[in-house]
């Protein structure tokens, strides 16, 4: 069988990474952004015979994968065996080394065999270990992030959250990561019909909402609100603004009135806000922009007035550009890349300000912890570029040229008002406020950011 052995450092106890494999949300996190896996079964609480169900994507095909939990050793580690799967064979040890009392060296020992005996060794052994490679350096960059803020198995009461937009691409990580991190989520379900979901539950279209049933809150995370990509039509848009501004009214009422009301409440907004501002960096204290964005941004902030009447810490997360491979804006522009499609947009001189999901992940929980952030704050890295230089840099990390420049003219034409205040529009975002609460972006470039998202090097800091 062959032989992978991947270890790295980690700023946290042994105790602390094994308790945080055994949450719900840990095995998700695990995943690979660039690979096409699915979960159909998570192995909780790492219970010796517990069950791992995947689905991996082999060039065309859809392979089942199986996997059981076949040794775990308290504080130390754990092993896992192929039942069936892509590999003829599969055994993997998961091994967390105390390095003092306050680090640890993680050690992934795996061995394997690829189908087809010597032929499939000869003809994918190399594409299979860099692939592995690649996906246990991800691991490794994940744990180094979470495993220093999850809380101790032995520390008090966790944050108990109630989230909105729970299915989206950040809702759906978020929940994984709070879990993981020992806090307990309740997703926010929809419920049209007002029949298929328990509380939690609500309609903002119907403009009704039922919070029974739930414990005392301490936080509210709200991420809901109708996606803006696709051409704006006077429908769309007014979709758009209710899907956002009702919503938020009939969310923040509801959370007013109850009885123990939450300490704080997190809402996404974003650095539409500020409008095509050129070159000039946009702090939080920076006033408001023109054009659809900054005027729905001013209502969606304004919409929660009813939770900050109520005495509730309210934030306002002036979301940037989310970048993840699986999903946003970052998605079609790989694939457009990738074929070597990919240019300028416009003149390239406008600004990008963005963030990767690993990095907003993180925000939200410094945001929760944090009692001085309130208000509005701009959720952006530190080194925001210009079009010409995002595409200089995504060109490069995925071994394509960047030639095909995509004229104002016909961005203009094809996606009208959209394509303007989302692609040509420049705003140059300064997180001011992150950075003097003592917030650390571990992916603070663009180089390190699709490292870290797209498995070239260890990612990060």
């Amino acid at each position: 069988m062959e032989r992978l052995i991947h270890r790295s450092r980690i700023d946290a106890p042994a105790q602390a990474v094994f308790e945080w494999h055994r949450r719900r949300g840990a095995f998700e996190r695990l995943i690979p952004p660039w690979e096409a896996i699915r979960v159909d079964q998570s192995p909780i609480l790492l219970a010796q015979g517990a069950r791992a169900v995947l689905r991996v994507r082999i060039g065309p095909v859809w392979v089942r994968w199986l996997s059981r939990i076949t040794e775990v050793e308290e504080g130390r580690g754990f092993a896992d065996a192929q039942e069936r799967g892509p590999f003829a064979a599969w055994e993997h040890a998961h091994r967390f080394l105390a390095d003092g009392p306050r680090a640890c060296w993680i050690e992934d020992d795996i061995r394997y065999r690829l189908p087809g005996g010597a032929a499939g060794s000869r003809l994918g052994g190399a594409l299979a270990r860099r692939r592995l490679e690649r996906w246990m350096r991800y691991r490794h960059d994940v744990l180094a992030h979470d495993a220093p803020l999850a809380l101790p198995a032995t520390a008090g009461q966790p944050l108990r959250i109630l989230l909105t937009g729970a299915t989206g691409m950040v809702g759906r990580n978020l929940s994984c990561f709070l879990g993981a991190l020992g806090h307990q989520v309740w997703p926010l379900r929809r419920d049209p019909s007002r029949r298929s979901a328990a509380p939690p539950a609500w309609d903002p279209d119907g403009g009704w909402i039922d919070l029974s049933g739930l414990p005392p809150l301490d936080a509210v995370v709200h991420l809901a609100g109708e996606n803006i990509s696709g051409r704006w039509t006077a429908t769309r848009k007014e979709r758009i603004r209710r899907s956002r501004i009702e919503g938020t009214r009939l969310l923040c009422g509801a959370i007013a009135r109850l009885p123990e009301r939450p300490r704080a409440m997190v809402m996404a907004s974003g650095l539409g806000f500020y409008g095509d501002r050129g070159d000039q960096p946009m702090s939080e204290s920076s006033g408001p922009g023109r054009g659809f964005l900054a005027e729905l941004a001013r209502d969606w902030e304004a919409a929660a007035d009813a939770a900050r009447e109520a005495g509730i810490r309210l934030a306002a997360l002036r979301l940037s550009m989310v970048l993840w491979p699986g999903g946003g804006a970052l998605e079609p522009l790989l694939r457009l890349f990738r074929l070597g499609l990919g240019g300028r947009v416009g003149g390239g001189t406008q600004y990008w300000s963005w963030i990767t999901l690993t990095d907003l992940l993180g925000v939200v929980r410094h945001v929760l912890a944090c009692d001085a952030l309130d208000g509005p704050v701009n959720v952006a890295s530190p080194q925001p570029v210009t079009n010409a230089e995002f595409t200089r840099v995504l060109a490069r990390a995925v071994g394509r040229p960047a030639i095909f420049r995509q004229p104002a003219a016909l961005i203009r034409l094809a996606l009208g008002q959209m394509g303007t205040e989302l692609l040509l529009t420049s705003t140059r975002a300064a997180p001011r406020r992150l950075e003097e609460s003592g917030f650390r972006f571990k992916h603070p470039t663009l180089e390190s950011a699709l490292d870290h998202l797209l498995g070239l090097r260890a990612g990060g800091q």
